[in-house]
C-alpha cells in the first residue's frame, strides 16, 4: 500500500503551503516507506508516499502520460496492468509500475476507463490542460480513501484521516466504487453489478466454476517484485488462500526471484487455536511457517497506537486488528513487503453462523450483499491500515471483482445452511475445493467451522480487554456517556475506553462521523433479531452470547466429514466456545 493526498484548487500557491502539504502528507509515510513525491501545478498539489512492490527501481510517484499534461498519484495494484499496455500501443510508458497504465487509458477513453482497471486502488488524476479532476476508490473499498473540503472551496483527498483532520472543514469516507469529477462537481457509482441491486440471482451452482474463479482470483495477486507471504490462521478462508498459492507459486516471476517455497505467517497468544490450527496447515502444505506469539499485556500496550492507525472506535474492528496490527510489524520485520490474505468469504457466502436463521434464500442472498457493501467500514479497514502501518500490503483474493461476480451469481438457496442435508456456513465454497484425486486441504480442515479472529489468536484475549477497560473506565462515566458522546454514544466500558482514546487523536465531527454505528449497526442487528427474535439478547460483539444459535442449528452437534460425508460429532466446551459467532452487523476476519 502507499498514502497518497491531494490538495484541489486552493486558493494559496505559496512556499508555506507546499511545506504544509508535504508535512501532512509525511503523516502518511507509514504507508510508503520507500519513496516520497510531489507534483504542484498553482494552487493544486498531488503528493505520494511510495510503497513499492512492483518496479520498485522507476516506478516512483506522481506518474505522468507522455507530455506531463496528466498526472496521477495512486495508491494500489492494477493486476491487469500488462494486459492493458497491450491494448495502448500507441502510448509511451515511462515506467514498469503496473500504476502507470491509468493516465494513458484517461487519455484514451476520458473518464470512462475506471471500470477496465482490475485490481485494489485508490488514485487522484490531475488534467492540467483545463485543471479538471477525477478521483475514484476500488469497487470494495480494499483501499482507504476519504475526501474533505476547506473554506477556500479547496477539495482535499487522503489515504487516511490522519492527512486531513488539521485542515478540512468537512471530511468524510470516500465511498467504494465510486468517482468524483470536478466537472460535475460530485459523485457517480462506476461499479455497478448485477448482485449490486440485491436482485435474486437463479444461475445453479457449478462447483468447478467456483473453483476455478478463485484459483485465477490468487494466481493473478502474486504479481510482486518483492518477498511475500500468506496469513494462515488455519480457518478455511486462509488455508484455501495458502493452498492455491502453494500450487501456484511455482514457475512464477516470484518464485525465481524469492524461492518456490511459500512463507506463511500466523500470530496468537501461547497455546491458541489459531497457532494450532496454522501449523497443522503449514506442515499440510509444506510452507516455511513463521508463529509470532504475543501476550494480552502487549496488545493492551499496543491499543493507542493501533487506533490512531485504524482510524475507527468500533470495538470488534480494534480487537481484531490489533494482534494484525502486532503480526504485520514482525511480517515486516523479516523482510516482506506484501502478503495474501482471506478477508471478504464470510460476507459473500454467508459464513456466520447467525445466517443460520435465514428465513429463504431471499433474505439470505440481501444480507450477504447488505454485508459485502459494509466491508470498507470494518474488514478491509482493518487489513489496510493494520499492515500499512508497517509498511506492509494487504491483498485479499475473495474481493477479486471477477470472483464476487461469479459468487454472487450463484441461486442462493445452494449458500443456505440445511444441517439436515449436510450443508454448514459456506458449503459451496467447501464443496467446490473438495478434491478426491488431487486434495486443496486435509477433509477436517475443509469442514472445519468458522472461528473469529479475535477470539483465534487466544480466548483470553477479549476478556483481558474488558478486564483493562473495567480498570479504566468508571460507573459514573458510562451513565453520563450520552451526554460526552452523544453520537454513537458507548453502551459498554470497553466501547467507552476506545472512543476516548480515538477522540484525542480524531477530535473533529467528521471524524466520529466516519465510524460506523448508531442507526447502521441496529438496522444490521435487527437482520438477525427479524430472523429469530431470541437474538435480541446475543448483540454482544464478542459474539459469545449467541452461541444457542449453534446448539438449534445442530442439536449441540457439530458436522464432521468421514469418506466425504458429513456426520455429527459430540463437542466438550472447549470446542463449543471456539464455534461462536460474531455478532450480526459486525464484521470479523476469518
Amino acid at each position: 500500500m502507499c498514502g497518497i493526498l491531494a490538495v484541489l484548487g486552493c486558493s494559496d500557491d505559496s512556499q508555506a503551503k507546499r511545506v504544509r502539504v508535504l508535512e501532512l502528507s509525511r503523516r502518511l509515510k507509514h504507508r510508503g516507506p520507500d519513496w516520497s513525491g510531489l507534483y504542484q501545478r498553482e494552487d493544486c498539489y498531488l503528493a505520494h508516499q511510495r510503497l513499492a512492490i512492483i518496479d520498485p527501481a522507476s516506478g516512483d510517484q506522481p506518474l505522468y502520460n507522455e507530455d506531463k499534461s496528466i498526472v496521477v498519484t495512486v495508491n494500489g495494484e492494477i493486476y491487469n496492468h500488462e494486459e492493458l499496455r497491450k491494448s495502448l500501443p500507441n502510448h509511451n510508458f515511462r515506467t514498469g509500475s503496473d500504476c502507470d497504465v491509468i493516465a494513458h487509458l484517461y487519455e484514451e477513453y476520458g473518464e470512462n476507463f475506471v471500470d477496465m482497471l482490475d485490481g485494489m486502488f485508490s488514485f487522484v488524476l490531475l488534467d492540467t490542460r483545463d485543471k479538471s479532476f477525477i478521483v475514484a476508490r476500488d469497487a470494495i473499498g480494499i483501499t482507504s480513501l476519504y475526501i474533505g473540503w476547506g473554506l477556500d472551496g479547496s477539495v482535499w483527498i487522503s489515504s487516511e484521516l490522519k492527512g486531513l483532520n488539521d485542515d478540512c472543514e468537512h471530511f468524510e469516507l470516500f465511498p467504494p466504487g465510486q468517482l468524483y469529477s470536478s466537472k460535475d462537481g460530485g459523485f457517480r457509482q462506476w461499479y455497478n453489478p448485477p448482485w449490486f441491486s440485491e436482485a435474486i440471482p437463479s444461475t445453479p451452482y457449478d462447483p468447478l466454476a467456483l473453483r476455478h474463479a478463485f484459483e485465477n482470483a490468487v494466481i493473478k495477486r502474486l504479481m510482486t517484485d518483492v518477498p511475500f507471504g500468506v496469513l494462515l490462521s488455519g480457518g478455511l478462508d486462509s488455508s484455501l488462500v495458502a493452498s492455491i498459492t502453494a500450487r501456484h507459486l511455482a514457475g512464477t516471476k516470484a518464485a525465481k526471484q524469492w524461492g518456490a517455497q511459500l512463507h506463511s505467517f500466523c500470530v496468537g497468544l501461547e497455546g491458541s487455536p489459531d497457532l494450532k490450527a496454522g501449523k497443522e496447515v503449514a506442515d499440510y502444505l509444506g510452507t516455511v511457517h513463521h508463529e509470532f506469539h504475543f501476550t494480552v499485556q502487549d496488545g493492551i500496550d499496543a491499543i493507542e497506537e493501533v487506533i490512531y492507525h485504524i482510524e475507527t472506535y468500533d470495538v470488534t474492528t480494534i480487537r481484531a486488528s490489533t494482534p494484525m496490527f502486532l503480526m504485520a510489524r514482525k511480517i515486516k520485520s523479516l523482510g516482506v513487503k506484501m502478503v495474501i490474505s482471506g478477508e471478504g468469504s464470510d460476507e459473500i457466502f454467508g459464513g456466520y453462523l447467525y445466517f443460520h436463521k435465514a428465513p429463504n434464500k431471499e433474505e439470505f442472498h440481501r444480507e450477504t450483499c447488505r454485508k459485502i457493501k459494509a466491508l470498507h467500514m470494518y474488514d478491509c479497514l482493518r487489513a489496510n491500515k493494520s499492515t500499512s502501518a508497517w509498511g506492509l500490503e494487504a491483498r485479499v483474493p475473495f474481493l477479486d471483482k471477477d470472483f464476487i461476480n461469479v459468487a454472487m451469481d450463484i441461486d442462493p438457496e445452494w449458500k443456505m445452511i440445511k444441517p439436515e442435508e449436510g450443508r454448514i456456513e459456506k458449503w459451496v465454497l467447501r464443496k467446490a475445493f473438495d478434491d478426491e484425486e488431487n486434495p486443496y486441504l486435509p477433509k477436517h480442515i475443509l469442514y472445519r467451522q468458522k472461528e473469529q479472529f479475535s477470539d483465534g489468536v487466544g480466548y483470553s484475549w477479549i476478556d483481558g480487554l474488558k478486564d483493562h477497560a473495567e480498570q479504566h473506565v468508571t460507573d459514573k462515566m458510562i451513565l453520563n456517556a450520552a451526554h460526552i458522546f452523544p453520537h454513537n454514544t458507548p453502551t459498554t466500558k470497553e466501547a467507552y475506553y476506545y472512543r476516548t482514546i480515538f477522540e484525542r487523536f480524531f477530535p473533529q465531527n467528521s471524524a466520529r462521523l466516519t465510524v460506523p454505528g448508531g442507526a447502521s449497526v441496529a438496522c444490521s442487528t435487527a437482520k438477525a433479531v427479524e430472523w429469530d427474535a431470541s437474538w435480541s439478547n446475543n448483540l454482544d460483539p464478542s459474539g459469545r452470547a449467541a452461541l444457542g444459535v449453534h446448539q438449534s442449528a445442530y442439536g449441540c452437534q457439530v458436522p464432521s466429514v468421514s469418506n466425504g460425508v458429513m456426520q455429527p460429532e459430540i463437542i466438550d466446551n472447549n470446542l463449543q466456545r471456539m464455534m461462536e459467532v460474531s455478532a450480526p452487523g459486525l464484521t470479523i476476519l476469518s
